[in-house]
Order: C-alpha cells, then structure tokens, then sequence
C-alpha cells in the first residue's frame, strides 16, 4: 500500500500494490509501491476473536520501550526480584492475570538491564499496577533514563473505542506486541478534539473475500483490496514515527500501520498474501465489523496511485480514538 503524491501535508493517502496471478506478484507489487513515495498496510480476520488471540500470544511477544519509567503500586520489589532480560520480566507480570479473562493483578512493569548504566540494580524487575492502565502514570523518559517499561492488559482489558458518524468500534490493543504503536494511541485518547483524523480511503471485499474474510479461490487479489485507510496525524500534534514492531499475518479486523504511521488501516479480510510486513497494534472486536463493512460500503471516487487504481472518499469520515467509560 502506499499513499498518493500530494503537495497537501494534510490528505495523506495510501495504495496497496496486488496482483491477480499469484502471491508471490502480489507481495513484489505490494513492496514496490511501499518504496513510492511512501509506505502501506493491511489487516485482515477470518477466524474467530479468540483464534485471534491465541496466534498472537503464540507470537511471543512481551516487549517494552526503552528509556522509559512507568510509576505505580509495586505488586513485586524488584530490589527482591531480579531476572535476566526484559522479555522476562514482562512474563513475570503476564503470569499474574487470573485466567482468561484476567484481571491482571499486574499491567506494568519495569526492567533494568544495561549492566553498565544499572549497576547494582541490574536485572531488578519491579511488577507494578497503575490506577489506570489507559493512562498510565509516567515516572521519566529520555536517554539518560535506565529502565525499559511494558503495560499488560488482560483478555478484557486494553479495549478503547474508535468513534465515528456512522458508529463506534471497539478496538482491542496490544501493547506486548506493539508498545510504542500502542502508547501514541494513549497519547490521542487525553486529546478533546483529533481535528485531521479521517477515514479517506474505502474499499469492500468485492467478490474476493467472504463474509468471514478468507479469500475465494481463482479470485483477483484486488481491486478492491478490502479495507479502510484513514490517518491519525492530529492537527497541532507533532508525530514521530514508529518503529516496526510486531507484524503477524494480516487477519480480519487487524488495525495496522501504513509504514511508520500516521497513516493506518482497517482489514476486511485475511491477507496472507502480504506476507508479516506491517505493525499490528490492535483488533477490531468482531460485533462491531459490521461498522467497517459499513463505512467500506459509502461512496467513493475512483482514482490511480502510482498506476494502481484506488476508491477514495467522497466525504472523508471523521474519526476519534476514546476511552470507554469507567465503571461506577
């Protein structure tokens, strides 16, 4: 996917680069127009929520971000719990959810492992739990900062709402795979307005892909290429790219950078034939797929990018990434 020439910082638009005759064309095309003049993405889900999530657990991942201290009630001291790598320590407060759907008595952690910077703390691995892991309590950051630090969230934890006119989708994170990817979302869930941030580009799974997502055989890999793209480059907020995280097959539901963001996408369908390249930060929850279909359903106007033709919005749809309610 990539995203179309502009001389406006302010539409940013991607394109997906797919070939009908085999997979193996339709990764080369794909990579080709991620080197245009920007990069692309896809998601995309044909098995069920729980599928889902036992593939991505499968991945392994348990990753943090460097350079960062996250404050909050220490379930575990790590003056009296030392262990070997972050990875660890991150399993260490994984290993503190009660069963499937939690609660975790630990979503955050804190891990000293540059030996040097850390001297006698090296290893110390400090469980902790924030008052409030959707805004968690940030001690420090920057390069002279020694800790890396993770968040954990439960089965039914980590799930923020992505609000839209034509209704509001429930979103679950993955900051274990994704964590940087899924601290800037934090970031936009404090902001009262995301002036700028919009679905722009929408397209339906065609005769391609079935309701579930999986591709039917013989069928073009695109155009359409089942997905929405929009951008959360918040007017007035400077946004620093992210790195590559975690990139698991592309499934239906899968919310995943375009390159380095801002710009992202919703998939329709699974897209095993755009290989692990892109950073899936989160999952649309199933029940409210039926909102994406929607929105990939509204008019477009037809357009080419870099010789691959694309449905663009007429009206691009505004969109906002809010917390759920509290609890009483």
């Amino acid at each position: 996917m990539g995203r179309r020439q502009t001389d406006s910082d302010l539409h940013r638009f991607t394109l997906f680069l797919i070939a009908a005759i085999s997979c193996c064309m339709a990764y080369y095309s794909f990579s080709v127009s991620l080197k245009g003049n920007s990069d692309t993405i896809f998601v995309g889900s044909s098995e069920s929520w729980r599928a889902n999530e036992e593939e991505r657990e499968g991945d392994g991942c348990c990753g943090g971000v460097e350079h960062l201290e996250l404050w909050g009630d220490a379930m575990k001291w790590g003056s009296d719990f030392k262990l070997n790598s972050s990875e660890e320590c991150c399993r260490a407060c994984k290993e503190m959810c009660e069963g499937d759907n939690g609660p975790c008595l630990c979503d955050s952690w804190v891990f000293c492992g540059n030996k040097q910077d850390c001297g006698s703390r090296f290893g110390e691995c400090w469980l902790k739990k924030q008052k409030d892991a959707l805004d968690p309590d940030w001690r420090d950051s920057g390069d002279k900062v020694i800790w890396t630090s993770g968040l954990v969230f439960g089965k039914g934890e980590g799930i923020i709402k992505l609000k839209t006119e034509h209704g509001i989708v429930n979103v679950k994170l993955f900051p274990d795979c994704a964590p940087h990817s899924v601290y800037y979302i934090l970031e936009l869930l404090s902001l009262q307005h995301c002036a700028g941030c919009q679905f722009y580009r929408a397209e339906s799974r065609g005769n391609s892909w079935d309701l579930q997502g999986n591709h039917i055989e013989h069928a073009p890999y695109g155009p359409p290429y089942a997905l929405i793209q929009g951008t959360v480059d918040a007017y007035g907020t400077v946004f620093k790219d992210i790195p590559q995280e975690a990139c698991p097959t592309i499934r239906r539901g899968s919310i995943a950078w375009v390159g380095s963001g801002p710009d992202f996408f919703i998939s329709l369908a699974n897209h095993h034939e755009w290989k692990k390249a892109y950073t899936v930060f989160g999952q649309v929850l199933p029940e409210d797929m039926e909102i994406v279909e929607k929105i990939s359903q509204l008019p477009t106007i037809p357009d080419v990018w870099s010789n691959v033709k694309v449905a663009v919005l007429e009206r691009p749809v505004p969109l906002r990434f809010i917390r759920m309610r509290k609890s009483p």
